[in-house]
């Protein structure tokens, strides 16, 4: 059965509020935990997530770990992709939430 209107309208809404969510993290949570361009702050959260991850691997940050992306983005900001991924998967999640809510 194809999508009511209904649930592309929440879907689009949901989207809508995934890409703002990625966008609002990757701009202000991510810097405020330590994570900036000129790298980790001394004494901040991300400094104990480094110091935790590199104690679990033996000396080193592991490449694609959470604190490497984290850092990756708190140096560049998020990219594009990482948008339209939050995007679809939040739309995807409010199509299947309305058609649920829908049904009961």
């Amino acid at each position: 059965m194809p999508p009511s209107r209904r649930s592309m309208i929440i879907g689009g809404v949901a989207a809508a509020a995934g890409v703002a969510a990625v966008g609002v993290g990757a701009v202000v949570i991510v810097p405020a935990l330590g994570f900036t361009s000129a790298g980790i702050a001394a004494g901040s959260t991300a400094a104990s997530m480094m110091y935790a991850s590199a104690l679990a691997s033996g000396g080193g940050v592991a490449a694609g770990s959470t604190v490497a992306v984290l850092q990756s983005v708190g140096a560049a900001g998020a990219a594009a992709s990482t948008y339209a991924a939050a995007g679809a998967a939040a739309g995807a999640a409010g199509c299947v939430g309305s058609e649920i809510s829908s049904r009961l």
